[in-house]
C-alpha cells in the first residue's frame, strides 16, 4: 500500500471516493465530525470502506478529547486533557486519564475504527490550536498522565501517536491558519521535547506526528517537513522506530512548503512514512497525481499503515454492559460535570 490517507465526503461513500479508496498509493481514511450522524450510520461507513478495497485501509479518526472529539451522540464523552491534573491529585489524574485512554480506544475499536490520533504532548495552554489539549505545562505532570491515558489506550488493543514534534504549545498562532514561528532559544524547545524522548526511550509511542512549526535556532522548516527534525533528530537521537505521519497538508501551516504536490514530496523527503492529506479533494487528487509520478522511479509501497491496524473485536453492546466500560464512564461524567462547572467559574 502507498502513503497517503485522505477523506471521504459525508455520511455515506460517493462513487469518487470510491473510486480514490481503490487506488494503491491510498493506505486509509480519516474520518471527521462531517462523516457521523449516528452509530448505525457510523457503522454502516465503515462496512462500506472496509468492502471497497482488497487491502485492510488504515481507519483513522481525531478523537481525542475536549474540544477535539468527533463523535459524540453516542459516545462518551472524553474529558479535555487539561482537566485530568487541574481538578485532581496526580494519583487520580492519572487513573482517570487511563479510563479516558482505554475508554476512547475500546469505543471506537467497537465500530471497527483502528486509530486515534492521540495523545497530544504539547506543553502549556496559551496556544489557539492547543489550549485545553495540553494535559500540564510542568514536563514531568504531563508525561505522566500522557504515560497513563497511553497505557489506557494500549490496554485496549490501540496503537498512539504522540503529536505534535517536538512541541506547538509555546507559539500562540494556529497552524490550521498560519505557519507558527517558535523564536524561542534551544535549551526551551529542548526542554519542551522531553516528553517526547521520555516516551519513546519507554517505548510507548507507536506513532509520532510533527508540527507544521518553524524552529528557526534548528531549522528553517516546519518540523513537517524537516529531515534535521525527522531524520536527525527523531530517528538518530532519539532513536524512534515507530510510525511518523505528517499532519494535514492542507492545513495552511503547510503552505510555506509549496502547493499540495510540493508539500507532499516535501512531507516524504524530511522522512514522513504517511500523509494525511484531508479537507480539500483537489489538493488530494494533485498529491495522488505527484505520487503516482515518484512512484515510476521509487516505488512508495510501505507496510506502515499495517502496523496500526487494531485487532480486538467487541460489539459496541457487549462493551457497553461490561462492568470496565460501566466504572470508568461513570468516573468520565464525573470528571466532565466537574470541568464544565470549573470553566465557567474560569472562563
Amino acid at each position: 500500500m502507498g502513503p497517503l490517507l485522505i477523506d471521504v465526503e459525508g455520511i455515506s461513500l460517493s462513487e469518487d471516493d470510491k473510486k480514490l479508496l481503490q487506488n494503491p498509493l491510498v493506505a486509509g481514511v480519516i474520518l471527521f465530525g462531517r462523516n457521523y450522524q449516528d452509530p448505525a450510520q457510523l457503522s454502516d461507513l465503515i462496512n462500506q470502506i472496509r468492502a471497497v478495497s482488497s487491502e485492510r485501509l488504515l481507519i483513522s479518526v481525531d478523537h481525542e478529547g475536549g474540544r477535539v472529539q468527533r463523535f459524540k451522540q453516542g459516545f462518551t464523552i472524553i474529558p479535555p486533557a487539561q482537566s485530568f491534573a487541574a481538578l485532581n491529585a496526580l494519583p487520580q489524574a492519572k487513573s482517570l486519564a487511563f479510563d479516558a485512554g482505554w475508554m476512547l480506544a475500546t469505543e471506537l475499536m467497537a465500530f471497527d475504527i483502528d486509530l486515534s490520533y492521540a495523545p497530544v504532548l504539547d506543553l502549556g495552554h496559551d496556544c489557539l490550536a492547543i489550549g485545553t489539549r495540553s494535559f500540564h505545562e510542568d514536563v514531568n505532570i504531563a508525561y505522566q498522565i500522557a504515560s497513563a491515558m497511553i497505557d489506557g489506550m494500549h490496554s485496549a488493543g490501540m496503537k498512539t501517536t504522540g503529536k505534535h514534534f517536538p512541541g506547538h504549545g509555546h507559539v500562540i498562532a494556529d497552524s490550521h491558519k498560519e505557519t507558527p514561528i517558535d523564536h524561542r532559544d534551544k535549551s526551551s524547545i529542548e526542554h519542551d521535547m522531553q516528553i517526547f524522548a521520555k516516551l519513546i526511550a519507554d517505548n510507548k509511542l507507536d506513532a509520532i506526528m510533527p508540527a507544521h512549526v518553524i524552529y528557526p535556532a534548528f531549522d528553517d522548516k516546519p518540523a513537517s517537513g524537516s529531515p534535521y527534525w525527522l531524520k536527525t533528530v527523531l530517528r538518530q537521537q532519539l532513536h524512534f522506530n515507530g510510525v511518523i505521519f505528517s499532519d494535514d497538508l492542507s492545513m495552511e501551516g503547510a503552505s510555506i512548503l509549496g502547493d499540495h504536490a510540493q508539500r507532499a514530496q516535501a512531507a516524504l523527503l524530511a522522512g514522513c512514512d504517511l500523509l494525511l492529506a484531508c479537507n480539500n479533494r483537489q489538493g488530494t487528487l494533485s498529491i495522488l497525481e505527484q505520487l503516482e509520478a515518484l512512484n515510476k522511479t521509487q516505488p512508495l509501497t510501505t507496510s506502515k499503515a499495517k502496523q496500526l491496524l487494531a485487532d480486538t473485536k467487541i460489539t459496541d453492546k457487549d462493551l457497553r454492559t461490561s462492568y470496565d466500560w460501566q466504572r470508568r464512564h461513570e468516573n468520565l461524567m464525573r470528571l466532565n460535570e466537574k470541568w464544565a462547572d470549573y470553566a465557567s467559574r474560569h472562563h
